[in-house]
């Protein structure tokens, strides 16, 4: 999947709100053309009977022309205002659907691709690179108006004579081609900018995640300085591309005033009313070209914008999609190869051990799809898991991580994540097992507010929130990555002998990994990760 086949989709879906605005913009165009050509006659063929004296002004019809120039003016007012909505509700509905499309594929891209793209790097691209392609669909009504801008100017200025109108076509085709010309020249200054942008927001979205230790260690200067250099790149490429802009707006300007002029000029010998018409039709006809040059302005951005996204959605294309397997069982066994060698069968709780850096977390992230296995490295009920798809794998396992995130929401937000259909019971169920009930109730019960990624606990109550939504999840394996680090003695105890509780309760099987002894005694069995295809001998259950 690429990029333009999603919008090519989208303008599909949104094709009625799309023609909509084309023809406002059509009206628009055509009533601006008509209404300043108009008021051009008018206005001179008014002046001239008022200095032909009173005989020949009351004879002069001022009625019917300005109910012209009035009802032109509504229809133009109108028809703007109906064009920005439809385009505009086109746009929006279009971008509603292909954000969460490349959400979803960045989730779905091979794990290392993923894993490197940052929070603000993957923020720069699904807003500022898709805010930059909403004036695809914004414009994508501007070749319409452009039409009927020449089409209406064209039968207005042709009344003043045919050299006066291959003229101002001579003007719209040489802006057209001058300006598809310069666009060459923004097409780097327009890259630069989005590039520069996600720089930006991926240096400030870094060091704002350090802000403790960068306070801690005075270097709040240092970090400053940081964000300061990717923000003077940027406003230097957003100097450039405006500078570049420029050349658009002289050259915007010079066409309309070499078309009004050459038409004023051409037209003159069929009479000065005719010649004003004619004159401002031709400005008007060159001014409708403005939505276009506008595009071709912002064409480096759209591009660089584009390639930035089509990089997601080629990640998620370029993930091996998985040969089909049977179904698994309810409650799966789990067959490891590597870097051990052992079979858990379910409803075993199993502690995995070994020295820091021996592979612990890594084989519970792989387990779950985090990482991408080797073939035949683990198996899950007899399949291959590098040939199971991660979707269906996950759902075996509830998993607690090291250092897991919180949602910046209540309580139940957070729990909810685990399976969105559990009870209010299930979930204070889920927060007793990881002793965490108590607190939860005093922040304010299931719809207390726990901040921005639960800065309103402490660093071992957000252990055991998170805790406690592995244990909402009803998947027949536990996956607990160091649960009690930094609990206290006491706490610590509460939550092994819970666990222990409900893992008799459920029949969960429970894969651990912990230093701790008191969290190590609720498993029946240790595998150390160093010791082969050798597991060390059973504890005591």
């Amino acid at each position: 999947m690429t990029l333009a086949t999603l919008i090519a989709a989208e303008r599909r879906a949104q094709h009625r709100l799309l023609l909509r605005a084309s023809l406002f913009a059509a009206l628009v165009a055509a009533a601006s053309v008509v209404l300043l050509g108009l008021s051009g006659w008018f206005i001179t063929a008014a002046a001239i009977a008022g200095a032909a004296g009173p005989a020949v002004a009351l004879a002069f019809n001022y009625m019917l022309p300005s109910a012209g120039i009035r009802l032109l003016a509504i229809v133009r007012t109108g028809a703007r205002y109906g064009e920005r909505l439809a385009s505009h509700e086109a746009a929006f509905g279009a971008l509603a659907r292909i954000r969460p499309a490349l959400y979803r594929a960045l989730a779905a891209a091979p794990v290392h691709r993923a894993m490197a793209l940052g929070t603000g790097e993957a923020t720069a691209r699904l807003v500022d690179d898709v805010g930059a392609i909403e004036s695809r669909f914004v414009r994508l009504s501007a070749p319409w108006g452009i039409a009927a801008a020449v089409g209406a100017g064209g039968c207005l200025v042709i009344l003043g004579g045919i050299p006066a109108a291959l003229a101002t076509l001579a003007c719209a085709g040489a802006t057209l081609v001058i300006g598809t010309l310069l666009s060459r020249r923004m097409d780097a200054p327009g890259r630069a900018v989005q590039q520069a942008a996600g720089a930006l927001r991926e240096e400030v979205a870094r060091l704002v995640d350090a802000a403790p230790e960068l306070r801690c260690f005075g270097l709040e200067d240092w970090a400053a300085d940081r964000i300061t250099v990717e923000a003077r790149a940027l406003g230097q490429a957003q100097r450039r591309h405006t500078e570049a802009a420029g050349w658009f707006e002289w050259l915007h300007a010079g066409g309309i005033g070499l078309a009004a002029a050459s038409s004023l000029f051409l037209a003159a010998p069929a009479g000065a009313p005719i010649a004003a018409m004619a004159a401002l039709a031709a400005a008007m006809t060159i001014d409708g070209l403005g939505p276009l040059l506008r595009a071709l302005v912002e064409q480096g951005r759209v591009r660089e914008a584009e390639v930035r996204l089509d990089a997601i959605l080629d990640g998620a294309s370029a993930q091996i999609a998985p040969a089909p397997t049977a179904a698994l069982a309810a409650t799966p066994t789990l067959t490891l190869a590597s870097p051990c060698s052992a079979v858990l069968r379910s409803g075993e709780r199993v502690a995995l051990i070994g020295p820091s850096g021996a592979g612990k977390t890594t084989l519970l992230e792989t387990l779950l799809g985090l990482r991408d296995p080797a073939p035949g490295s683990m198996a899950l009920h007899g399949h291959d898991a590098a040939q199971i798809d991660p979707v269906i794998r996950r759902r075996c396992f509830g998993w607690a991580p090291q250092d897991a995130a919180l949602l910046s929401g209540t309580v139940r937000d957070n729990l909810l994540l685990a399976d969105p259909a559990l009870s209010d019971d299930a979930l204070w169920q889920a927060l007793h097992d990881a002793a965490i009930d108590d607190r939860v109730r005093a922040l304010g019960g299931l719809d207390g507010w726990v901040g921005e990624n639960g800065a309103r606990l402490s660093g071992g109550e957000r252990r055991r929130l998170a805790l406690a939504r592995a244990y909402a999840s009803a998947a027949p394996w536990l996956l607990l990555d160091e649960p009690s680090e930094g609990l206290d003695a006491a706490t610590e105890q509460l939550v092994a002998a819970r666990l222990a509780q409900r893992l008799n309760r459920t029949g969960q099987g429970l894969l651990l990994v912990s230093h701790r002894p008191a969290m190590v005694a609720t498993c029946q069995r240790r595998i150390d990760l160093l010791a082969g295809d050798h597991p060390l001998p059973q504890l005591a259950a």
